[in-house]
């Protein structure tokens, strides 16, 4: 099973952007669907962002126009871009399949979005 390893978090300002990492060393996501999903303390993991083997994007309202999942062709590789970051943003940010059973879920990356 590939083991799941997401970086990239950090604090930034309202407004700004983040750009998140999601990898599968030394194997690929095996071509699911690959999302991603965030938490915050106390409420469940939320997908937000998923990309089909075909490409084909889907996202939350919450970040629809300000967020963009991309892959790489060795789908071994998931990004996230976050543009025009809101405090609400702020949570730990998490990859899996987007479809079917989960992966191993990996710890997470914090992104922490000050007003």
């Amino acid at each position: 099973q590939a083991q799941l390893v997401e970086s990239g978090g950090g604090l930034v300002q309202a407004g700004g952007s983040r750009r998140l990492s999601c990898e599968a060393p030394g194997t690929s996501f095996s071509r699911n669907a690959m999302g991603w999903y965030r938490q915050v303390p106390g409420k469940a993991r939320e997908l937000i962002a998923t990309i089909s083997t075909g490409g084909t994007q889907t996202y939350a309202d919450s970040v629809k126009g300000r967020f963009t999942i991309s892959v790489n062709s060795a789908w071994n590789r998931l990004w996230l871009q976050m543009n025009s970051l809101k405090p609400e943003d702020t949570a730990v940010y998490y990859c899996n399949v987007a479809i079917g059973p989960p992966l191993a879920w990996a710890q997470g990356t914090q992104v922490t979005v000050s007003s």
